[in-house]
């Protein structure tokens, strides 16, 4: 299915009907892929429907060479039926992770095939990158002074590659706008909910996490994946404190109060919170309040004020202002463009929205 027209007159052009069309993303598969990381856009992006039960997205794969044989790093190869040709007709670009860059991984440069392939993608286009997928956008100029993160494994090679990129090894993604860059194999899931998070809103991207059976946010960057010593076995946990707090968003809940129910001192328990979820408590409880604001806002037609207090911001304002350092807009603007059964049949192109670091730490307070 090709996009609709969109020269002056055609169906959807200004002045005339609106004519549905879903988001295209083309995902580029390079050979040596990861056949995990390529199914992710596909899984994630093949589940979200509008309230008529139509796609929001399309998911089309294409190589860089004339449809065919592309080698994965498993015992299978795919035959993947679209060329380069469609790039040209993305909405979003999707480069997962490969393990056969040859120059790009090797020297920052593209091969001539990658160059002319990358060369028919619009300006304006959303660009994503899956783990080591990076390194292609690094090696187009897609990063120069650009925020981007990869697997923590890579990061610190990546950056000597390109030392004019800001790479940042502890996030699981950063959303930098019509950019987007995400951690290692499992992250890029973390990043595709977060872009129909970004273009649908909260409740679209959350049921797509039910489905797929993984949780709408991850807590945490990747320092808690890095190897260290195996910790004590008997060492206490703080899941009993966050799930307490979480059915208390709506009341103060103090540092101490959630020591205390893991029988923890003050110290002990924000040591150990940290260890287990990348984050502060403070931190972590901003998230969940800010998330429990972005539903509230959705699906209910609670005043402001009452959105704050359901929340625990207390205020309208303090709503507003944890709101808009987390996203970007404001309480209002957000509910205005997610609003239950509105939307936008589009999505976002690049460039609009934005300015996550992370799947974790977005949302969070000081």
């Amino acid at each position: 299915m090709e996009p609709a027209d969109r020269t002056p007159g055609a169906p959807g052009a200004p002045g005339a009907p609106d004519v549905f069309r879903p988001h295209r993303v083309v995902v580029l598969a390079l050979d040596g892929l990861l056949p995990f990381e390529l199914g992710i856009p596909h899984r994630i992006f093949g589940r979200p429907r509008d309230a008529g039960g139509r796609p929001l997205y399309e998911v089309v794969t294409c190589s860089v060479r004339p449809p065919g044989r592309v080698e994965t790093d498993a015992d299978f190869a795919l035959h993947v039926a679209h060329g380069p040709e469609a790039l040209t007709t993305a909405d979003t670009v999707i480069v997962p992770a490969s393990y056969e860059l040859g120059p790009v991984f090797d020297r920052g440069e593209l091969t001539p095939e990658l160059a002319a392939a990358l060369a028919l993608v619009r300006p304006g286009t959303r660009l994503a990158s899956i783990c080591t997928g990076v390194y292609v956008l690094a090696a187009a100029g897609y990063l120069e002074g650009r925020p981007a993160t990869t697997h923590w494994a890579d990061a610190a090679r990546f950056q000597r590659l390109f030392p004019r990129v800001e790479v940042d090894p502890d996030v699981l993604f950063i959303d930098d706008g019509d950019i987007l860059t995400s951690a290692g194999v499992a992250a890029g899931i973390d990043l595709c909910l977060h872009m129909v998070r970004r273009d649908h809103g909260a409740a679209v991207a959350n049921d797509v996490a039910r489905r797929t059976v993984v949780p709408p946010h991850r807590d945490g960057g990747q320092a808690q994946y890095i190897e260290r010593p195996v910790p004590d076995q008997q060492q206490a946990s703080t899941t009993g404190a966050r799930v307490w707090a979480l059915g208390r968003l709506h009341e103060p809940v103090q540092l101490r109060d959630m020591a205390a129910q893991e029988s923890m001192s003050v110290r002990t328990f924000t040591r150990r919170f940290r260890e287990e979820t990348g984050v502060s408590p403070g931190q972590w409880l901003t998230r969940q309040r800010v998330e429990r604001a972005r539903h509230l806002l959705e699906c209910t037609d609670l005043s402001m004020d009452q959105v704050a207090r359901d929340a625990g911001f207390g205020t309208a304002q303090s709503l507003r202002q944890h709101f808009q350092a987390a996203l970007g807009v404001t309480p209002s603007a957000y509910r205005r463009t997610f609003r239950a059964g509105g939307g936008n049949h589009e999505g976002h192109r690049g460039g609009e929205g934005g300015g996550e670091r992370t799947a974790a730490a977005a949302g969070t307070g000081k």
